[in-house]
């Protein structure tokens, strides 16, 4: 894999679907479907899915590609695969709340390696670089010229005054109740995979998962964090969170910048 040309393509495909997003969002009505496990799906998951897909597709045939709109057809086997959320965050999309994210990630061997989260509405781009650093590119963005970048990097935590991110759609007791441990400064709410990016930045110190994920909805945030020099384990053990599982599905997991003192579940 040419890290270079991925980085290109990922950042561009994450643009285009990011637009068509955009597009939709922006009208005065969308439809919205539910898929076979409740969730919600729209014109825009789906018209981001076929942009990024082909992409992906066209600049890496030999590269098994996961998505979440075609997850049913999946039977992944390859150590190194790319796995896409065209549109992360669809309920804040729904309720137009702007937390919705384009992810796009690179797996090698259980390890999300490589990553972009695109938040169009937030005017927010992630991703990591050739080298597998992570920037923030400042908007306004442009298909073909990459506009200035900065170098993020997770936080110092202050274990007696930790900044927490938790999810604004999903949150709950068990949630609080784990929260509850730490000595905790402030609490904030994001949506999609925008709180592994504020983890990334410093803005965040932890996040914590105790709920239902996918592989696409946490590989290119997870990706992202690890670029920024944080960490993703298991809510159980945490022992490191890894991709290619059987279904895709994911354990609870905590996102956090090292020097956290994680706290047994």
């Amino acid at each position: 894999m040419n890290y270079s040309d991925l980085t290109t393509v990922m950042r561009r495909l994450a643009l285009e679907g990011g637009a068509k997003i955009m597009e939709i969002y922006e009208a005065d009505d969308f439809d919205v479907k539910v898929k076979s496990d409740d969730s919600p799906v729209t014109a825009a998951d789906e018209a981001a899915d076929a942009i990024i897909s082909a992409g992906l597709r066209a600049a890496f045939p030999d590269v098994a590609l996961v998505t979440e709109e075609q997850a049913d057809s999946h039977d992944v086997s390859a150590m190194t695969f790319l796995i896409v959320d065209p549109l992360d965050g669809t309920k804040e999309f729904i309720k137009r709340r702007g937390d919705f994210t384009v992810n796009i990630a690179l797996v090698e061997n259980g390890i999300p390696t490589r990553g972009v989260v695109y938040a169009p509405a937030r005017n927010r781009m992630f991703y990591t670089t050739a080298t597998g650093a992570t920037v923030e590119e400042m908007g306004p963005f442009d298909l073909d010229t990459v506009g200035e970048t900065k170098p993020i990097r997770v936080s110092e935590p202050n274990n007696s005054a930790l900044m927490v991110v938790a999810s604004k759609s999903h949150r709950d007791q068990a949630t609080d109740d784990y929260i509850n441990k730490y000595q905790v400064a402030d609490s904030k709410s994001a949506g999609s995979s925008l709180k592994f990016c504020l983890v990334a930045t410093g803005e965040a110190d932890i996040y914590p998962r105790v709920g239902r994920t996918m592989e696409w909805d946490t590989a290119a945030g997870h990706a992202v964090l690890n670029g920024a020099g944080g960490r993703v384990v298991r809510f159980d053990d945490h022992t490191p969170l890894t991709y290619g599982k059987d279904g895709f599905a994911n354990p609870f997991f905590i996102a956090y910048a090292p020097g956290v003192d994680l706290q047994e579940a």
